[in-house]
């Protein structure tokens, strides 16, 4: 039912003359009405019942499965090669940790250490040997840079306060901050045979009261071979590499890590014999057919955005001409479909990886984390479009419907719980940080939290406190029973509660054939099938008049 907005004051035989009478008028509002349910029903049907309908072939459902076939193929090719990358990559600097590093063990990363004046002395003695006699030791491929004809020279910089005074025996000290660098060049194919000739030639001294840091900088080339045998041109890799000794702490302790940095690029003169470029062209011509197929869906699936778009503001002004009233929110954005959304952002993704994996590929770029992020993720989210597929089911669409109506209320919860989370976060990591590893930083402790949450690592956290003094261990005792009492029997069964009880209501709708909304609730008065022939019609002529005098003749 519906309320005509404008009163008709003419006589009643200048009625009869209008166009037939106020019966004629009635009946042509009734057909709009009608068309234009009709039309918003075929909007929102799925594209089979789409096809039923207007014979219309699901284009964007075909392309959408080839698009999951063909980038997932070009993912697992790409990771594979990827994983080659990064294997060699993490092995080398192994390797260099072994070479560099005296008496290195596997030690655990940030665990190797010095504590004496005689060590660290001998440490930076056995990398410079180490280096200047490298092709004599590596079982590797590894070689000098080379820049100019010349080879390219080891580094060793330290870094110490101005000038300082420092007697803790008579508790004074006298000290200038500002820091100063002093670096010296050692050149390859030189040899020392001792400490003593080293310190001597070089006149490297360390004055340790002063010292923050030193940092031996030198840079090796080597080739990946192994692409090789999957029909991959090997690449060229310069590994810049940076072993530091740090004092900043001044606590006795020197802590030595290693550290490269990595660039990658093609190979000036090579030949592999028995191979072409043919893999190379097959790989560049998939790449191309992924960018065009999702350049493709992008097109069509923005068009269909923007259709929807403009249906609602059609849909919201005939609301407003014929029943007065206003369309909710939620209703209008039903036109805004998600899943379109979703696959526009992922087609966007894997354009760009696509056209990083080709320069890449052409070895004119060599961000391989950048386009191992697009490429993963959009992945990622063409197999969550999956879902949408799914839904065409009546038994699996009762996820999607629980999902999206849970959503809004997820997020207010998440966000209320998110503030009591943070609190505990600051106040562990600022009682119990200094004594308990896993409260150390601030990032450390909302991991520990997480875990805790889950039931992950507790009785060992929970030991780690026993050795402190009974103040400390007693506020942890209460930090922690009420963090996991609060969020694991309180937090998380509210959680799960709101998820069921949406469940429910979803269910139930879907049992009782109850519309939820205005405009499922128009819809649902259009009895026509798919099948009933009455969609068969030019969509534009269907379309509404919206502004009143059309309407109403």
């Amino acid at each position: 039912v519906f309320k005509n907005k404008k009163e008709n004051t003419q006589p009643s035989s200048h009625k009869q003359q209008n166009n037939g009478g106020p019966a004629h008028t009635q009946g042509l509002q009734a057909k709009v009405v009608e068309d234009f349910r009709r039309r918003l029903k075929y909007f929102f049907m799925n594209p089979c019942e789409k096809y039923k309908a207007r014979g219309r072939k699901p284009w964007k459902l075909m392309l959408q499965i080839l698009k999951i076939a063909i980038i997932t193929v070009q993912l697992v090719s790409f990771g594979l090669s990827n994983e080659m990358m990064v294997t060699f990559k993490d092995e080398n600097l192994m390797t260099f940790r072994h070479l560099f590093l005296k008496g290195y063990k596997d030690h655990r990363v940030g665990s190797y250490a010095l504590y004496t004046k005689d060590d660290v002395y001998d440490h930076i003695y056995y990398i410079i040997n180490t280096y200047t006699n490298l092709q004599n030791l590596t079982v590797g491929n590894l070689a000098y840079e080379m820049v100019d004809g010349e080879y390219t020279a080891l580094s060793v910089c330290q870094e110490f306060y101005r000038n300082s005074s420092i007697d803790p025996g008579n508790e004074t000290f006298d000290i200038n901050p500002h820091i100063e660098k002093d670096c010296i060049s050692i050149y390859p194919m030189q040899s020392f045979d001792n400490s003593s000739a080293l310190l001597t030639h070089i006149n490297f001294i360390l004055d340790f009261k002063r010292l923050l840091s030193v940092s031996v900088n030198l840079t090796l080339k080597t080739i990946n071979l192994q692409t090789v045998r999957h029909h991959e041109l090997p690449d060229c890799y310069d590994f810049h590499i940076m072993i530091t000794f740090d004092n900043r702490a001044h606590s006795g302790k020197i802590k030595v890590d290693v550290k490269n940095d990595v660039r990658i690029y093609e190979c000036r003169d090579w030949n592999v014999e028995g191979t072409s470029d043919e893999n190379d062209y097959l790989l560049l011509s998939f790449d191309s057919v992924v960018i065009l197929a999702c350049f493709a869906s992008l097109i069509l699936c923005t068009r269909s955005v923007v259709n929807g778009i403009q249906l609602q503001f059609e849909f919201n002004t005939f609301f407003h001409a014929y029943y007065n009233k206003i369309v909710s929110w939620s209703d209008r954005m039903e036109f805004v479909n998600g899943w379109y959304i979703l696959i526009i952002v992922s087609d966007t993704l894997t354009i760009a990886g696509s056209a990083l994996k080709i320069g890449i590929q052409t070895k004119y770029l060599t961000n391989y984390d950048v386009c191992s992020i697009l490429l993963g993720t959009a992945t990622m989210l063409v197999w969550v479009g999956v879902i949408r597929y799914l839904g065409f089911f009546k038994k699996y669409n009762i996820l999607i419907l629980t999902l999206r109506a849970a959503f809004p209320n997820v997020i207010r919860f998440c966000c209320c719980a998110a503030m009591i989370y943070l609190g505990y976060c600051f106040c562990g990591w600022i009682v119990l940080g200094p004594h308990h590893d896993k409260f150390r930083t601030l990032d450390k402790v909302t991991e520990c939290l997480f875990s805790l949450i889950n039931g992950d690592d507790m009785y060992a956290t929970f030991l780690k406190m026993r050795d402190n003094s009974y103040m400390v261990w007693l506020f942890s005792r209460l930090y922690l029973y009420s963090f996991i009492s609060l969020f694991i029997y309180m937090v998380l069964s509210l959680f799960i509660a709101l998820i069921t009880d949406t469940y429910e209501t979803i269910k139930h709708h879907q049992q009782e054939k109850v519309p939820v909304s205005q405009l499922q609730a128009f819809i649902a008065e259009c009895r026509d099938q798919p099948e009933s022939g009455r969609y068969q019609t030019d969509e534009d002529s269907a379309s509404c008049c919206v502004s009143p005098c059309c309407c109403f003749g």
